[in-house]
């Protein structure tokens, strides 16, 4: 058993086994997303083959940018033609939303990672662990790592709950994310949702914004240990995961990619589940009652919310951010094929700044994973994520 209060930065404890910002410069996101890229494009790569084609819009949607404004367009309607336009551009999205949701405070300073239990099984460490999420609060979640040499790429699992991603909960089924990609060579940390509206510390921020920012925590804790390789942490959900680790991409540039499940990609008063304006995610104000399920829109709309759809703006803007960083929708019931309307907008960004295959879209019947949409998922990681890798 592992002493409760082992401290890690940087390095676990050694000789111990036991049993089960905002926004970083445009610069960082180029050196993310070109670590990325070479991690792609270094030597023959027998996976791609397997996940072009979600890199491609069926034949009805190629080119359609559906209603969306163009990210591409300055407030006041001048384009952004180059890459120091987008730059530009990229600040003026990022403060609005920002402006919307409340603005981060900084990340927390070297996040420590405390080791509280560790099992090891099948060629994995199962370590449960507690750090920082915010400036006031830690949480626990599940650290699953492969044995052998690292640094390995990593992934943030985000979940309602941690055990769900680090397989613990077998009925949760196609879930266990967290398990799987470590099965692959990926350090994986599976954590879930830290109530905001049990903290008074979340500093006024939306609840997803604050998620966003737990992950962005995270994903600086792991970037702080050796068996991490830093350059190359992505952030998986699915459903309530799927919009958390959306946020968590798009508003923290140290996430080198990432692939959300049916989260419901855009705002889409016609979905009961794409419910943005439920209190838990960006319908927070005082006084208004949480909820304990979806709700039908209420009127009039609530919070950032309603900030957000009267200034027109929709959750391209935030897909945009991510240029030139990858990124997968794995569909379902919320993600149809004609998000693509959505999405070939950020692929209209990342073509400016001169990359194509940055932006993935595959599709399933029903809103829960399936083994098929999760290999696909997997595949995403191994190829951006693990240079001239193998699936296996």
């Amino acid at each position: 058993m592992v002493s409760s209060g082992a401290i890690v930065s940087g390095a676990w404890p050694t000789g111990v086994l036991g049993g089960l910002v905002l926004a970083m410069a445009p610069l960082a996101i180029l050196l993310v997303a070109s670590a990325a890229g070479r991690a792609a494009e270094a030597g023959p790569d027998p996976v791609w083959p397997r996940i072009a084609p979600f890199f491609r819009p069926p034949p009805e949607f190629a080119g359609d940018l559906g209603p969306y404004r163009s990210p591409l367009l300055f407030d006041d309607g001048t384009p952004a033609r180059t890459a120091a336009d987008w730059r530009k551009r990229r600040e003026e999205i990022l403060r609005a939303w920002h402006a919307a949701m409340g603005p981060w405070p900084p990340l927390v300073e070297k996040p420590a990672v405390e080791v509280l239990d560790e099992t090891r099984a099948a060629g994995l460490s199962c370590r449960k662990v507690r750090l920082p999420i915010d400036r006031r609060r830690r949480a626990d979640g599940y650290l699953l790592v492969p044995d052998g040499a690292g640094p390995f790429p990593a992934v943030v699992v985000v979940y309602y709950d941690a055990e769900t991603g680090a397989g613990l909960r077998p009925e949760t089924a196609f879930r266990d994310f967290g398990l799987a990609l470590a099965r692959r060579g990926f350090v994986a940390l599976s954590l879930g949702w830290p109530d905001p509206y049990a903290n008074d510390a979340a500093d006024g921020l939306q609840p997803l914004s604050y998620l966003a920012y737990v992950a962005a925590n995270a994903r600086a804790a792991l970037a702080g240990l050796r068996e991490v390789d830093a350059a190359r942490i992505g952030v998986v959900g699915h459903s309530f995961g799927g919009k958390w680790a959306m946020f968590a991409a798009a508003l923290d540039e140290g996430f080198a990619c990432g692939a959300w499940s049916d989260p419901g990609v855009v705002f889409d008063e016609s979905r009961p589940n794409v419910n943005y304006w439920d209190p838990w995610y960006l319908g927070a104000e005082p006084g208004r009652k949480r909820l304990t399920r979806p709700s039908p829109l209420p009127d009039p709309r609530p919070g950032a919310y309603a900030k957000l759809v009267a200034a027109g703006r929709d959750l391209h803007e935030l897909h945009a951010l991510l240029a030139p960083r990858p990124f997968l929708v794995s569909g379902g019931s919320e993600d149809p094929p004609e998000r693509w309307r959505a999405l070939n907008h950020a692929v209209a960004v990342n073509r400016l700044l001169g990359y194509e295959n940055r932006v993935a879209l595959t599709s399933r019947r029903g809103h829960d994973p399936t083994a098929e949409s999760n290999e696909q998922m997997y595949l995403f990681f191994e190829h951006f994520l693990k240079p001239g890798k193998a699936a296996r």
